[in-house]
């Protein structure tokens, strides 16, 4: 067979999934992957002999009918991965240490707008009207729901660009109820004033129609995509780091060369990566300055400092459900700043699911978002080698987000056997992001031109996909990897075989 062939340089959730996209369409797929294990945020570690998720962590549109679940039916990965979802009358938990109050919110429309208006009865048009307009913004987007159409931002309501802080101030009057309503910020890292209303309403109507987790892990389903392209000829090249693509004088990549000195060729190369780190390894004459210039520009979302905490046995409940804690109202916009004196000012913490899940937890992730500016003085320096100064300020930091979970959970750290951490130099180096920018560069309502690159670059076979197209997470990168797909094959060409395909095998 006379295939075509690509190769793809990064092996996280894009290249992985826009590789099996691709193998199903029949091309011979190479991914190079820089660290020994192929998966990006994907991707587990294991501590005192417990597993944890490094990046992907609630699950939305895996559920029966959701874009993410036809696009793994249609591949043929779904049945094999194992997931529970999370509490039907409470999906996440909102504590607020300033009054003690707590929000259970449920999954659902209905449930959902019901919750609020019981919780904020003089709110209830706004609440309907706020409600109402997320699901309309929502279907304004095409390839969300895997329909046939153009994936264009620009065809779209008033209100689709504006600031996703805005749009809710403009149904809400209750400053505590404009508060709770952007919780999901450290989902998609938004920023007050610049953060795009559909970005706020597609991540929240993703998660109000219902979450999921995996149990054991998220590497599963790193694991089966790979699988999928090597069934299909393919290949997963690890620990290689691709150090240039070269280019030759009329703007065609001629092949790939690694960390190992190898070389891969291939027809068309896909960039999995962040653009910044594309950029970086290309000759000065394969993409034109104006390029060079626009993508160094770009602002990248902030980062995180985490928090793995592995329990003594039968010694802290399972949570079944996602909970997210802040000090005080008035500081969701906030949390990518940073205050030496008072940190952190709000997180996300849960309790993953491991197989035979009983009622006690194995461990917990806690995640604080935090910009990388904080750990610069150690920027030079190498995993491992960061020196004493940085382990006992990441011990110093570990203690102020235990300090939090005592206040939420009295006798809290006589629950810990052990505690591990990580910082936005781990995220920078780990998923070779600049910054340690957790959901790659940042969309701007008040520039989203800037930040809207095309998936065909200046180079003729060279595309792009992953996290910093279009949009991140879950289900935004899988739908990402649909559209360059699609560049190769034809516009609503791969569309149509996966709705096809569920329509006649995909059904229960």
């Amino acid at each position: 067979m006379n295939r075509q062939t690509v190769v793809i340089i990064g092996g996280g959730l894009g290249g992985l999934f826009t590789g099996a996209l691709l193998t199903k369409e029949g091309y011979e797929v190479t991914v190079v992957e820089k660290n020994a294990v192929a998966g990006g945020g994907l991707q587990t570690f294991s501590r005192g002999g417990i597993t944890f998720e490094t990046g992907m962590h609630i699950l939305g549109g895996l559920r029966p009918g959701g874009s993410v679940y036809k696009i793994c039916r249609y591949l043929g990965i779904y049945d094999q991965l194992q997931m529970c979802e999370l509490d039907h009358d409470c999906m996440d938990s909102i504590r607020y240490l300033a009054d003690g109050r707590e929000f259970r919110i449920p999954e659902g429309r209905e449930a959902f707008t019901d919750y609020f208006i019981r919780e904020f009865p003089h709110e209830e048009q706004g609440i309907r009207a706020y409600v109402e307009t997320l699901y309309r913004m929502t279907d304004e987007v095409d390839f969300f729901h895997l329909r046939e159409g153009r994936p264009d931002l620009f065809a779209h309501s008033d209100q689709f660009l504006w600031a996703a802080s805005d749009l809710i101030a403009a149904y809400i009057k209750d400053s505590r109820l404009r508060d709770i309503l952007a919780y999901m910020n450290p989902m998609y890292g938004g920023v007050l004033g610049h953060t795009p209303a559909y970005i706020h309403a597609l991540i929240n109507v993703l998660y109000i129609e219902g979450p999921n987790r995996f149990i054991g892990g998220s590497q599963q389903m790193a694991d089966l995509l790979a699988g999928v392209i090597t069934a299909g000829g393919g290949r997963i090249v690890r620990n290689e780091l691709v150090t240039q693509v070269q280019v030759n004088e009329e703007r065609i990549a001629t092949a790939v060369v690694t960390s190992a000195g190898h070389s891969y060729s291939g027809d068309y190369y896909i960039s999995a990566i962040h653009p910044s780190r594309l950029v970086e390894m290309m000759a000065p004459h394969a993409f034109p300055k104006s390029y060079r210039t626009r993508v160094a520009s770009i602002p990248n979302t902030y980062s995180a400092f985490s928090v793995y905490i592995k329990f003594k046995p039968d010694a802290f409940p399972y949570i079944n459900h996602t909970c997210y804690c802040q000090d005080d109202y008035g500081q969701v916009w906030t949390h990518g700043l940073y205050d030496a004196d008072n940190w952190p000012r709000g997180f996300m913490y849960m309790t993953s699911a491991d197989p035979d899940q009983g009622p006690f937890a194995a461990k917990m992730i806690v995640n604080c978002l935090m910009p990388f500016s904080v750990v610069a003085q150690w920027a030079d320096t190498k995993v491992g080698h960061r020196g004493k100064d940085y382990e006992a300020w990441k011990q110093h930091h570990a203690e102020l987000v235990i300090d939090k979970l005592e206040k939420l959970y009295p006798d809290f750290r006589q629950t810990i056997d052990q505690y591990w951490t990580s910082s936005p130099l781990t995220i920078r180096d780990f998923y070779n992001q600049p910054e340690g920018a957790l959901y790659g560069v940042r969309k701007d309502c008040k520039d989203i031109m800037l930040s809207q690159l095309p998936i065909w670059t200046k180079v003729k076979n060279l595309l792009l996909t992953g996290q910093n197209i279009n949009l991140h997470g879950i289900c935004g990168v899988p739908l990402t990897a649909v559209n360059t797909v699609e560049a190769l094959v034809g516009q609503n060409k791969l569309i149509e075989k996966i709705n096809l395909y569920n329509d006649q095998y995909g059904k229960d």
